[in-house]
């Protein structure tokens, strides 16, 4: 059997990400280790998306909550690399959490983002010039006063779980005391 066959009898003629059934096509996951089993069969959309940052609609990766339960471990570096990608969003660094794979399958998939970091991407750096990710716990090292409210967030406030401002890398999004907001990078430290 060709390799397309194959994909289409182990996936069930379904996108291994999304399941669907429509215009399906076989992908080569980009940085494999040559002695492993590299290629998913996905549908347009995920592909695209994929390959396109810009047109990446959060929505239509919730599926990842079923996929990335597979037992083809090339499906499982793709939907780790998918939920990394998004999870600034909140809920894929709950599903990130959650997910486990075996060493050397971590190693594979986590080869993908630093060609991703290294490209020209927004990098967000502390004031120790740590790299912060989304989901990260951050630790404000000086008082800062919120505008447009009364609070105060104090020095030494633990900020879990911050999201990253995409088109700037001095921002990112918090809550402190269950209000969100944007604090400056050069007054946080990663934890």
């Amino acid at each position: 059997m060709s390799l397309e066959q194959d994909l289409f009898q182990r996936s069930e003629s379904q996108c291994e990400l999304c399941g669907s059934k429509e215009d399906l096509q076989v992908y080569a996951i980009p940085d494999s280790p040559a002695d492993v089993e590299s290629h998913i069969l996905i549908c347009g959309t995920c592909k695209e998306q994929i390959e396109d940052p810009e047109k990446t609609d959060s929505n239509h990766w919730r599926s990842l909550n079923e996929s990335m339960w597979s037992p083809v471990p090339a499906v499982q570096v793709m939907a780790w690399r998918m939920l990394h990608r998004l999870k600034g969003e909140g809920w894929p660094q709950d599903l990130l959490d959650m997910m486990y794979m075996e060493e050397e399958q971590l190693v594979w998939a986590k080869a993908g983002q630093t060609i991703v970091e290294s490209s020209g991407g927004v990098v967000h750096k502390d004031s120790n010039g740590q790299t912060i990710e989304a989901g990260d716990t951050v630790v404000l090292i000086k008082d800062l006063p919120v505008r447009g409210s009364s609070l105060v967030a104090k020095r030494g406030t633990s900020v879990r779980r911050v999201s990253l401002v995409h088109d700037n890398p001095e921002q990112i999004e918090g809550k402190v005391e269950g209000q969100q907001i944007v604090i400056l990078t050069k007054f946080v430290k990663k934890v």
